[in-house]
């Protein structure tokens, strides 16, 4: 009974290692580390994955990296389709992940009591449940595509009835989704038989594996989903932990001094008009083609409104003939900015966004109404929740940009009445996320009993 007492808990935690799925995971076990300082947090990635996030000095010492392999056998070369790496990660299975145990127990001289992990890694349930410890999923992206991915036998076999495997047919069938349109949901969702990738059927089994949980861990604010949606998700789960969203620490903390931004942006910012500004941005992962860019470009200039574009420097080329020469006055294109303080600046009046769950979760936080393009993943789902749900912005028409349609957008939101409307409910939500964050609210209590979850086990 002695040594029983005195073992210390030891928490593995399996990331997704693509996209931006890492940073979110690593933001809760910071959380979680110094919620539960006398804990031992194991961050299993990929090597790839872990340096970026492990270079940086703000890591406790109760937080150790472990890399494991990405599947990609020794001295094969991958296409340019990022799905290939993923599903060759996932194949390696759960042996694969059982090695980044192996390397946290022969570190840290402690069993696993308590597994975390990216819910896409479903394959952590297995290494979990071998080892009789509680398997704790995390959903990182927007919480309503959850639900599309819990239920993709349901919406698979409607579509099938309908002969509708697209476009405006409503997802009524699923509760608090009747906004939404087979059109907004990822590819992944419509894919089966013999082009449904492992990706794909990871995904699918979501509706299965996740009731296994001890508990589903969602990287948003309860008070911002639709009622219907929440009530499903605490009938069909053991346990639903809403801790808001994981990239932000909230409430935001003050702008900076302008000097101190190195990429000009905030300087820039102070010297123009009150929500004057278009920022335009489609996060690290999305380069729309150069059609798209083209008609940005067009749009920003027609326009008249001052502009901040995030866009790379080798994009820079693939605009117009002179754009750049012709709106270097009231324009700023660079090739990265610090988001949620250009976000957080009065003369920020819309973003242009491609519905990233960060870049929402931040203009939300920021109360700043966006024009969405969604591209791939959950974006659609983002864009329908933004127009439809929250009323705190537009889809672009028809799906891509051009010209027109841009510059119908910018208008209906920077000069209409429309548009103010959408901007007083975009404020009046950043007011809903301020309060459900703070510290008597449903995310600081889910938060508190994770904390008790993984401190128990």
């Amino acid at each position: 009974m002695a040594n029983s007492k005195a073992e210390k808990k030891h928490v593995a935690v399996f990331i997704f290692p693509f996209g931006s799925h890492p940073v979110p995971l690593l933001n809760l076990v910071l959380k979680l580390a110094h919620a539960a300082p006398n804990l031992y947090f194991s961050f299993i990635g990929t090597e790839h994955s872990n340096k970026p996030l492990f270079s940086k000095p703000h890591i406790p010492d109760n937080i150790k990296a472990y890399s494991v392999g990405d599947g990609v056998p020794e001295g094969q070369v991958l296409g340019g389709h990022p799905v290939e790496k993923v599903n060759l990660f996932l194949q390696a299975g759960p042996e694969n992940l059982q090695k980044g145990i192996d390397l946290a127990v022969a570190g840290t001289k402690h069993r696993v009591t308590c597994i975390i992990a990216d819910a896409f890694v479903t394959p952590s349930l297995i290494v979990a449940q071998k080892l009789n410890v509680p398997w704790i999923p995390v959903w990182p992206p927007l919480s309503c595509s959850l639900a599309a991915h819990f239920y993709t036998d349901l919406i698979r076999e409607q579509c099938a009835n309908n002969n509708n495997n697209g476009g405006d047919r409503a997802l009524d069938f699923i509760p608090g989704l009747s906004k939404m349109r087979v059109e907004d949901l990822p590819d992944d969702v419509l894919k089966c038989g013999e082009e449904e990738a492992l990706f794909s059927k990871t995904l699918a089994s979501l509706g299965r594996v996740l009731p296994q949980a001890e508990a589903v861990v969602i990287n948003f604010f309860e008070e911002l989903d639709p009622p219907l949606l929440v009530k499903d998700m605490r009938s069909n789960l053991k346990s639903v932990l809403y801790v808001g969203f994981l990239t932000l620490s909230l409430p935001l903390m003050p702008l900076p001094p302008c000097d101190t931004d190195e990429t000009g942006c905030l300087s820039w910012l102070e010297k123009q008009n009150e929500r004057s500004v278009v920022y335009v941005s489609f996060g690290t992962v999305v380069t729309p083609p150069q059609h798209e860019l083209v008609a940005v470009a067009e749009a920003l200039e027609a326009s008249g409104f001052p502009f901040l574009w995030s866009l790379k420097d080798h994009l820079k080329g693939l605009l117009p003939n002179g754009f750049l020469e012709r709106t270097m006055i009231r324009g700023k294109i660079v090739p990265w900015v610090p988001q949620t303080h250009v976000l957080g600046h009065d003369s920020v009046g819309v973003f242009v966004t491609h519905c990233g769950c960060n870049s929402v979760f931040e203009s939300i936080s920021n109360g700043v109404p966006m024009i969405c393009r969604p591209f791939f993943g959950d974006h659609g789902m983002a864009g329908r929740m933004v127009e439809d749900f929250w009323e705190i912005g537009v889809r672009i028409e028809g799906g891509v940009f051009t010209k027109n349609g841009l510059l119908k957008s910018l208008n209906l939101i920077m000069v209409m009445e429309e548009g103010k409307k959408m901007r007083e409910k975009a404020l009046k939500l950043k007011r809903t996320v301020e309060d459900a964050a703070g510290p008597q609210r449903r995310a600081a209590q889910d938060f508190k009993t994770l904390v008790e979850l993984v401190s128990s086990s």
